[in-house]
């Protein structure tokens, strides 16, 4: 299987270390990951702030980019999402009858990175230990875009020695919504305030989710009121083997 690392803008310019992650854990399960230099956005800014057409060129540089893979994998439930829901919409809107092809027979490949060890590998168990106390946060997109389910938590409770514990309100959003945050900053950090008490009073150690997008969002906040919490991808968590024998 010729599988593709999409690494999104984000992750590639802030957490590089969880595309690192990725590519760890899947290797570990005997496959190879191919890194397509010519990635780049997939439009989701241009998309979701109403530059549409705009994004039309990112969607068939995707396309072209990732032509020939039998699976692109990410580890951005939003891009994902994007990538899934929104690029046949802007092929279809307006781009031409070649790229409304390419589209179509990609995006059935296009898999966040849960999704594509439990539903394609049928994985749980990736050999991780992560000795910690941990609270999962399911993004809104993971949650009610791509409809992740109880994927991530299947495999976090994989994890050797894991402490995990639930998230109160755990469907709450945490405030992002990427420009959201920026536009509502007033309504994003009262969202935020209240998704910081809830993973407090978990007593967690780790604070862990689908998208760094929103970590970085939690943890900010966290950071402010000079909590302990560390925040990390769950690629993270499962590229981790802290104390297991060489």
């Amino acid at each position: 299987m010729r599988i593709a690392l999409f690494i999104t803008c984000f992750n590639d310019t802030l957490y590089p270390d969880t595309g690192r992650a990725v590519v760890t854990v899947l290797e570990r399960l005997g496959h190879t990951v191919e890194f397509p230099q010519e990635q780049t956005c997939c439009g989701q800014m241009h998309f979701n702030t109403g530059y549409r057409p705009d994004a039309v060129p990112l969607v068939a540089r995707f396309a072209r980019t990732f032509a020939g893979y039998d699976a692109v994998v990410t580890p951005s439930a939003s891009c994902a999402g994007m990538v899934r829901e929104n690029h046949p919409v802007l092929a279809a809107r307006y781009g031409h009858a070649g790229l409304q092809r390419q589209v179509t027979d990609l995006v059935p490949r296009v898999y966040e990175f849960t999704e594509f060890l439990t539903d394609v590998l049928g994985s749980t168990d990736v050999g991780a230990r992560f000795p910690h106390r941990v609270t999962y946060h399911p993004t809104c997109h993971s949650l009610r875009g791509l409809r992740l389910g109880d994927r991530p938590l299947r495999l976090l409770r994989a994890v050797e020695d894991i402490d995990l514990v639930g998230l109160p309100a755990a469907d709450s959003c945490c405030g992002f919504g990427g420009t959201f945050a920026v536009k509502n900053a007033g309504t994003s950090a009262a969202m935020l305030a209240d998704k910081a008490d809830d993973v407090l009073a978990t007593g967690a150690e780790v604070l862990c989710a689908a998208d760094n997008s929103c970590l970085m969002h939690i943890g900010g906040g966290l950071s402010r009121q000079g909590a302990a919490v560390r925040t990390m991808h769950l690629a993270e968590i499962l590229a981790a083997t802290e104390g297991t024998p060489r």
